[in-house]
């Protein structure tokens, strides 16, 4: 079973399938969702549409910090609980324009290399998540699964 860590500053954590996945609440160094023991090495930043914006906009120095740290995992995302439509129609309440939040979504990608993954609503936002994290459970057991015999044959 795999044990995922949710942020103790995660307002409304997302449920998971129980029968594969344990979850925890612990702070983490950066983002909301991440794997027990692995905690520097993949991440989530979960938001909502309103999130998003509020935090691109007026919270950008601090969302910078954690974009910061988040570069340098190996695996790190934000998941955003909205259609990248919503952005270009302005559904959201803020006076920001869409051209602002499209330049800061690039500027994530690129700037920063963690992409930004628009996922309709909560639910398929909750489904990527769990996906996405054991997808990277499942690739770094594999990993060691092929070193560990290796390391103690003593033949290569």
């Amino acid at each position: 079973m795999v044990t995922v860590v949710v942020d103790t500053r995660e307002q409304e954590p997302y449920g998971f399938d129980s029968e594969s996945i344990a979850s925890i609440r612990k702070a983490l160094p950066a983002g909301d969702y991440s794997i027990e023991g692995f905690e520097t090495r993949v991440a989530v930043e979960r938001k909502s549409m309103a999130d998003f914006v509020s935090t691109v906009i007026r919270g950008r120095k601090r969302f910078h910090k954690e974009l910061e740290k988040l570069r340098h995992y190996d695996v790190a995302c934000v998941v955003v609980e909205a259609n990248y439509r919503d952005v270009l129609g302005a559904c959201y309440q803020s006076d920001a324009h869409p051209n602002a939040l499209i330049g800061t979504i690039a500027s994530i990608i690129i700037d920063f290399g963690v992409p930004v993954y628009f996922c309709s609503d909560r639910q398929a936002a909750c489904r990527f998540v769990e996906e996405f994290l054991m997808r990277f459970h499942r690739r770094f057991a594999q990993c060691q699964e092929k070193q560990t015999p290796r390391q103690n044959s003593g033949e290569e």
